[in-house]
């Protein structure tokens, strides 16, 4: 029997050698003279105080992203052998982002101008008026610098998780965006979040609203006792249906107002983890941007292209994916999975969880068409992937081997 090839973690090459992404790690090796073989990405090199590379060795340099304090700086640097991508102007967004999204970065300006002036929401309007899913070069060679700035900065971001608990420790929640806050299905996912967190499982989700929001909701409030997070989801019930985005969005930043920064988990292993044991990771998409920002994730890598974006989601998620009810797009999502889980794609697969037995056999007979499939693998019988309940807890302890 074949052996599935080794899970492919994001990026197979730790670049945190050669590529410079914070000021201060910018100028530690101006210090050496040297910047040769390196990319520098997305830094405000136009700020005081404004670095002095006259005298600094920049062949083969790649600054890509970074802004100087004149367009003579930047032609000095091509003359002396660097490689120059400049940010692209008029853009609402940066062509190579450095760091994973924050929700107060993708909420920023909601309190001053609302919903339609939020970060988030200035992205999506401007990716609209420039083509949508079909932009023009300029926008098309924006967005792609964008998504592989994202791709770069989730890798870093995970590296430090994956080395500690390994590809297995993270587990994907898909499920249907329009679930409405306060609904059992979304007491359920948030209840789901909350558990897996609990049990060092990096909780990923698609960053929308519904099953989504609830999944990380769960694991924003894992550190806190269980009748925290009913209450939190009994506020966030005042405003249950994501179309009246400024509501929605209201209710989701009075809850972190009122919990604030979950409090410090203990480092068992040694590393900054809290962002990823308090809110997990969420990966939206601005195709979907109609969609108010979920603002539960400790992280957010937010992409232009859904493909990418999809297929990240599915990557990383090698410790299981818990199927809550959905429709087209949680469907695609099952046969996509299951596509990589029958050849192996990114190496052997978590269990596969599809929650609420009576939906996805009668309603979305989904099971009847995966068993036979996966027992065919050419890695043999994978049918025993699929496991079908209606008790979260059972849910988890698939998921955790507990």
């Amino acid at each position: 029997m074949p052996t599935p090839p080794p899970a492919d973690v994001i990026s197979p090459h730790d670049t945190s050698a050669t590529e410079i992404e914070t000021r201060s790690a910018f100028e530690q090796r101006l210090t050496t003279g040297t910047l040769a073989g390196l990319t520098v990405q997305g830094l405000r090199l136009d700020l005081d105080p404004v670095p002095d590379l006259t005298g600094t060795e920049v062949t083969g340099t790649l600054f890509v992203g970074c802004r100087f304090a004149s367009r003579e700086v930047g032609a000095d640097l091509v003359r002396r052998g660097a490689n120059v991508v400049p940010p692209f102007s008029g853009l609402p967004y940066p062509t190579q982002p450095s760091h994973l999204y924050t929700p107060d970065e993708l909420a920023a300006g909601f309190v001053e101008g609302g919903f339609a002036n939020m970060y988030d929401t200035r992205v999506y309007a401007h990716f609209r008026a420039h083509g949508g899913a079909l932009p023009d070069v300029k926008e098309a060679l924006g967005q792609r610098l964008h998504d592989h700035g994202v791709d770069n900065a989730l890798a870093d971001a995970t590296r430090t998780w994956l080395a500690a608990y390994g590809p297995q420790s993270v587990v994907g929640v898909m499920g249907g965006h329009a679930v409405r806050r306060g609904s059992a299905p979304y007491r359920m996912a948030a209840v789901l979040g909350w558990e897996l967190a609990r049990a060092d499982r990096l909780v990923v989700t698609g960053g929308g609203p519904g099953v989504m929001e609830a999944a990380n909701l769960g694991a924003y409030l894992s550190s806190r006792p269980a009748e925290e997070l009913t209450a939190a989801i009994d506020l966030l019930a005042t405003a249950p249906d994501f179309t009246d985005h400024e509501r929605y969005t209201a209710a989701a930043l009075e809850v972190r107002v009122r919990y604030g920064a979950p409090p410090a988990v203990p480092r068992q292993r040694g590393a900054d983890l809290d962002w990823a044991r308090a809110g997990g990771l969420a990966i939206p998409t601005w195709l979907y941007g109609h969609e108010p920002a979920n603002l539960f994730a400790g992280r957010i890598a937010k992409y232009f292209s859904n493909a990418i974006r999809e297929d990240t989601i599915l990557r990383l998620a090698r410790g299981g994916i818990v199927f809550a009810p959905g429709r087209a797009g949680t469907v695609q999502e099952v046969f996509q999975a299951a596509t990589k889980t029958f050849y192996g794609t990114d190496g052997a697969s978590g269990a596969y969880v599809f929650l609420d037995r009576a939906y996805w056999t009668t309603e979305l007979p989904v099971e009847a068409l995966l068993h036979p499939l996966l027992a065919t693998s050419p890695f043999g019988d994978l049918s025993g992937t699929v496991h079908l309940t209606d008790d979260v807890r059972e849910a988890v302890r698939v998921l955790t081997g507990g």
